[in-house]
């Protein structure tokens, strides 16, 4: 197996866009205030909602395991840099995970 299939700077490319959008729709301050209430259904709809394109990139890319876990951990920086808690961090990245990892719906 060849490890230099996919492109790592595409792959890092979108793992930033995919962050930019989580902080487009979900933005730190929010995020990071437990006063803001949002509920975990709605934080799932809007990492959803992100993540639609997750899949297709996937299968475009030809993105097998290492190449998902680059994404993943390029996305998990990415949202440490933006300033969100650990706990959102690692939420947000196992969503993640999960979209790639399964079918289109």
């Amino acid at each position: 197996m060849a490890f230099g299939i996919f492109s790592p700077s595409r792959v890092d490319e979108f793992a930033r866009s995919l962050a930019q959008s989580v902080v487009r729709r979900y933005p730190p301050a929010i995020a990071n205030n437990p006063d803001q209430g949002v509920s975990q259904n709605r934080i799932t709809e809007i990492l959803d909602q992100a993540f639609a394109g997750a899949h297709e990139f996937r299968e475009k890319n030809k993105l097998g395991l290492f190449g998902r876990a680059k994404l993943g951990n390029t996305f998990k920086w990415e949202l440490r840099e933006f300033g969100y808690e650990e706990k959102f961090v690692d939420f947000a990245t196992g969503k993640l995970s999960d979209r790639l990892a399964r079918s289109p719906v």
